[in-house]
């Protein structure tokens, strides 16, 4: 018996049916951003409830960012605006909707939603970040220590630093590396937050299996808080104690952090007078800042709400970008609650 070679000389050609899917071809008739956005915008509630921030605030946001997210057109097709990729991003970040659920709200294809947020995420961060998170000067530190102590009665206090777990899908070639002590794979979100709830500065990207003493010294603040990079205050005594000695300002943390010259932790929960009971109680209002700044975040970005199953360049940029919003409405939109009382809306 004769077997015959079939011939391969010629790539084999795949076309598609398609120039556009006929479906994803209607986006100028049925897309949200033609048909609903503009009467969004007639709705504050409504909007701030899509976007997480206000019409005020979204136009604010686009003046910032919009030519770092504006591309040409070109001979074949039409550039996706400015506008329309913003509005993809912040509803992502908002929702916590897959690609495939904004695809079919937004009729654009899937792998152009991912690169439209990967993009989009990464002109955030670069065009925000000096803006709403920079490096504090002395002054700011200064500031942020008085806020504390008038909150808290915790004196020479500038800032609380935790760590959040952020869960992530399990990465090929991983291996055990980001599965964290909670059984599940995680990157670490490390963060400093002032009394004001906002976040001065934050460091992702460590493996789940690290512990945040390990994370915090390995960070870009870490290090420069033990290499006395910061402009930090100098050492004074504390409030009415004017004959005491100088005290150097400090961060607080948890028991996972080690005691140094600028991070206090509380005492050992064992067998503590009464001295060490008040002083872990001060230094834990002074801590709960850093929880509940956590706490605003992922309940405004629910994205952080679930696994992220992006690549691991991506999940940076998207925790990144978060921190960086939350910063962003934080001080453009302050905080809405009820008053329990009179029933109505305030602002803080």
């Amino acid at each position: 018996m004769i077997l015959r070679r079939r011939r391969r000389d010629k790539p084999i050609v795949r076309y598609h049916e398609h120039w556009i899917q006929p479906f994803t071809a209607l986006r100028p008739m049925k897309g949200f951003f033609y048909i609903k956005y503009q009467e969004l915008r007639e709705y504050n509630k409504k909007f701030f409830g899509y976007y997480r921030m206000t019409t005020k605030s979204f136009d604010n946001l686009l003046r910032l960012v919009g030519r770092a997210i504006t591309y040409q057109d070109t001979n074949w097709r039409k550039a996706i605006s400015g506008e329309e990729r913003l509005s993809i991003t912040l509803r992502y970040l908002a929702s916590g909707n897959s690609y495939y659920s904004l695809y079919y709200e937004y009729l654009i294809g899937i792998s152009t939603i991912g690169e439209i947020i990967e993009d989009t995420c990464e002109r955030l961060l670069s065009c925000l970040q000096s803006l709403y998170m920079p490096e504090p000067d002395e002054r700011t530190w200064s500031h942020t220590a008085e806020l504390f102590y008038k909150r808290t009665h915790f004196p020479h206090c500038l800032g609380a630093v935790d760590g959040k777990h952020i869960r992530c899908e399990k990465l090929n070639g991983a291996g055990s590396e980001f599965y964290n002590y909670k059984q599940y794979h995680s990157l670490v979100l490390m963060a400093v937050a002032d009394a004001n709830y906002y976040f001065i500065s934050v460091d992702i990207g460590a493996y789940g299996s690290s512990s945040d003493s390990t994370v915090f010294k390995n960070s870009a603040f870490g290090k420069k808080l033990e290499g006395s990079q910061l402009i930090l205050p100098s050492p004074t005594y504390l409030p009415k104690d004017e004959n005491g000695e100088n005290m150097p300002y400090v961060f607080v943390g948890d028991e996972a952090f080690a005691l140094s010259e600028h991070i206090m932790r509380p005492y050992p929960r064992r067998n503590l007078s009464v001295t060490q009971r008040v002083f872990n109680y001060r230094l834990t209002l002074a801590r709960r800042f850093v929880e509940c700044t956590f706490g605003i975040l992922t309940n405004k970005w629910r994205i952080l709400h679930r696994a992220l199953d992006v690549k691991l360049t991506t999940c940076d940029q998207i925790i990144k970008a978060c921190c960086i919003l939350h910063n962003y409405v934080r001080k453009h939109d302050g905080i809405r609650f009820k008053d329990k009382l009179y029933g109505t809306e305030l602002q803080s």
